[in-house]
């Protein structure tokens, strides 16, 4: 037999979804029928499943050790170098500056992402304990594409965790962007449209009618200084959709320079050629906590900014972009 009490990391979700979590090899046939034969005890009672677990709490498990043995995988924490730097941190929150170059999320089992760099810095600043919370792994809230550089949110404990993802989720989180254009533009743009991927691509089209599939978008584009040839300017993602903030300034005349996918082949030669540019400007360089929900009230109206990737000065600089 074995006992598990709930931690305050652990709390706050099912007790079905906790257990094959903690028993990541468990069918979920054998779960539901140790729970019906009374193998799993909740507060020493016969749960259903969908118990919503407290701090606390007690769960005993009526397993044999080779069936611990088989049902567990212990979450390995790689030991990785850590290239993001952190913005702020308290016990329910972390939010770092991704840098240009890494994935969120990795794509291969080949190198590593920021979840694995975000884990191994939890881990060693005793954040985090695999060794203790079987049931919740931290992990990004948000994802930013390769080479966009800027903030990500990760939520401590796994209250947070579902709180940021509500929060982001209903446009509670208001995120900026900070790029450089092609054209010249001298106010605001609200835009909107609808959003499709492409099949068999990773790439999107932006259209101004509703086509079979597609999601509307909207993009608030806030220019702050033009050369008459370029300009710097800020975005507010209202929408989250791929690649939505570079698909649509492509649509409407005014690519990323830089881009590779949506942007202006030649411009983006000229921006290689002189800055040693090799992927769009884009940067989510501030975020603000506009309506907060447990447990993050205390961040109310708060907002966090990180400093735009030194090629981003250079070619203000060069440009006449400040």
């Amino acid at each position: 037999m074995r006992e598990i009490i709930i931690t305050a990391t652990e709390a706050n979700q099912r007790l079905d979804k906790f257990l094959l979590k903690y028993l990541k090899r468990c069918p979920k046939s054998f779960l539901y029928k140790a729970m019906r034969t009374k193998k799993v005890k909740y507060n020493k009672k016969k749960p259903t499943g969908s118990e919503i677990l407290k701090e606390q709490d007690v769960i005993a498990l009526y397993f044999t050790e080779e069936q611990f043995a088989a049902f567990e995988n212990l979450k390995k924490v790689e030991e990785v170098p850590i290239s993001f730097k952190v913005a702020y941190e308290d016990n329910n929150l972390l939010i770092v500056d991704k840098p240009m170059g890494l994935l969120t999320q990795k794509d291969t089992k080949e190198g590593h992402s920021l979840a694995d760099e975000v884990l191994y810095y939890l881990k060693e600043n005793q954040s985090y304990s695999p060794e203790l919370s079987k049931g919740f792994t931290p992990a990004p809230c948000n994802r930013l594409d390769r080479n966009t550089a800027g903030i990500v949110l990760v939520g401590k404990n796994l209250l947070a965790t579902q709180a940021l993802s509500e929060m982001l989720k209903t446009k509670q989180l208001s995120k900026y962007y900070l790029s450089i254009v092609l054209g010249r533009m001298t106010s605001p743009m609200f835009l909107k449209g609808y959003h499709l991927k492409e099949q068999g691509k990773n790439e999107v089209i932006i259209s101004d009618h509703y086509v079979e599939g597609a999601k509307p978008v909207e993009t608030r584009i806030n220019p702050l200084k033009t050369n008459g040839r370029y300009t710097l300017v800020e975005v507010q993602l209202v929408t989250g959709k791929t690649h939505q903030i570079r698909a649509h300034l492509g649509q409407v005349g005014h690519p990323i320079i830089g881009d590779p996918k949506y942007g202006d082949q030649l411009e983006n030669k000229y921006f290689k050629d002189q800055y040693g540019l090799k992927s769009q400007v884009l940067c989510a360089y501030k975020i603000k906590f506009e309506f907060c929900k447990e447990p993050f009230v205390y961040l109310q109206n708060r907002v966090f900014t990180v400093t735009a990737p030194q090629i981003y000065s250079e070619i203000c600089r060069g440009e006449c972009l400040i």
